[in-house]
């Protein structure tokens, strides 16, 4: 065998083994952006249903309200 085929040959195998190894990289990734968008989401519904959050919503909203209709 060559030196050319043999580097061929090896470099073949390298790409191979990197696609296989990479295979479930993306989904892993999903994963773990699926779960961060979970807890955001449960910590913001958990923020938003407080009072505190609720009158500064409303009072935003009334001002803005007021404002555009007077």
């Amino acid at each position: 065998m060559t030196t050319s085929a043999r580097t061929k040959r090896f470099l073949t195998g390298a790409v191979a083994r990197v696609r296989r190894e990479d295979a479930g990289m993306t989904t892993v990734e999903y994963a773990v952006g699926t779960v961060a968008a979970a807890g955001f989401g449960g910590l913001l519904i958990k923020l938003l249903m407080s009072d505190e959050a609720r009158n500064l919503i409303w009072g935003v909203i009334s001002n803005a309200l007021s404002a555009l209709f007077g």
